[in-house]
């Protein structure tokens, strides 16, 4: 029998969706969470350790945009930037996906899905987070994110990471 993988936390407000995971995933993982609303995963992550979320897009009957996915993946990932996010949706659209991954999903995946692609996708997912990144790229990438955030404004970056521009510059044109 091949190695489980941890504990899989599902958010779909589709029952039968739940249970297709949970049935699906089972080999998969030791432990299979199941929430049908996302208000309830801040409460569940404070007492629980799960190694990925799968996380629908869309939780409002009619809609599909994917805004409430977008709006609970960058609420979960500022509380929990290490736990990585998969995003489910019905309505793919290649712009939806890069926005989710710009947010901080790890990927996406499309319903109906293939079962071995959404194991290989929750896989990997966990293995990528659990890989030890250099702390001089760790940094680097920090610093161009901050960079990002403020606009490419390098004085407001400079004093949001406590550092002088000088240094700053340094950090971030290092190869």
């Amino acid at each position: 029998m091949n190695t489980t993988y941890g504990t899989l936390l599902v958010v779909d407000d589709n029952p039968a969706i739940l249970t297709a995971v949970k049935i699906s995933m089972q080999t998969v993982f030791a432990r299979i969470i199941t929430l049908s609303r996302p208000e309830a995963v801040l409460a569940t992550l404070q007492t629980e350790h799960v190694d990925v979320m799968l996380l629908d897009m869309n939780f409002s009957l009619g809609t599909n945009t994917g805004q409430e996915g977008m709006m609970w993946l960058t609420a979960f990932h500022r509380r929990h930037p290490a736990l990585p996010v998969v995003l489910m949706t019905a309505y793919a659209d290649v712009q939806l996906a890069v926005r989710a991954m710009k947010n901080g999903a790890v990927d996406f995946v499309t319903k109906p899905w293939d079962n071995d692609e959404l194991a290989r996708v929750l896989k990997d997912a966990i293995d990528h987070s659990r890989e030890v990144m250099p702390l001089d790229r760790l940094e680097k990438d920090y610093v161009r994110k901050v960079v990002g955030k403020c606009n490419g404004n390098m004085s407001k970056a400079a004093m949001l990471l406590g550092i002088t521009r000088q240094t700053l510059y340094k950090k971030y044109h290092s190869e």
